[in-house]
């Protein structure tokens, strides 16, 4: 996708410091399941914290415009980021 233009991310995966958070839509054809088992074999690899969510969305499903807007998957995806975020970023 980066053409050439800072697109060496996955070689780069032992840097991360911090825990991701991946959310994918199944029929989302910009990443197919290869390419999405290429990106979370190389952060198994690398010892990176994340979490992983592959749900039954298109692309765009958590845009809330458009056909492929999904709200019910919305909630539950925005409440997974809220987790996260209490989790590592809550003061006290």
């Amino acid at each position: 996708m980066g053409k050439g233009k800072k697109d060496n991310s996955l070689s780069r995966a032992s840097e991360i410091g911090g825990e991701l958070l991946h959310i994918w839509g199944r029929q989302d054809p910009h990443v197919p399941l290869e390419g999405r088992n290429l990106i979370k074999a190389r952060l198994e690899d690398a010892g990176v914290s994340f979490q992983w969510h592959e749900l039954n969305g298109a692309h765009a499903f958590l845009r809330d415009e458009g056909y492929r807007y999904d709200p019910a998957l919305a909630r539950q995806c925005y409440g997974l980021a809220l987790e996260l975020f209490h989790r590592r970023l809550a003061i006290g």
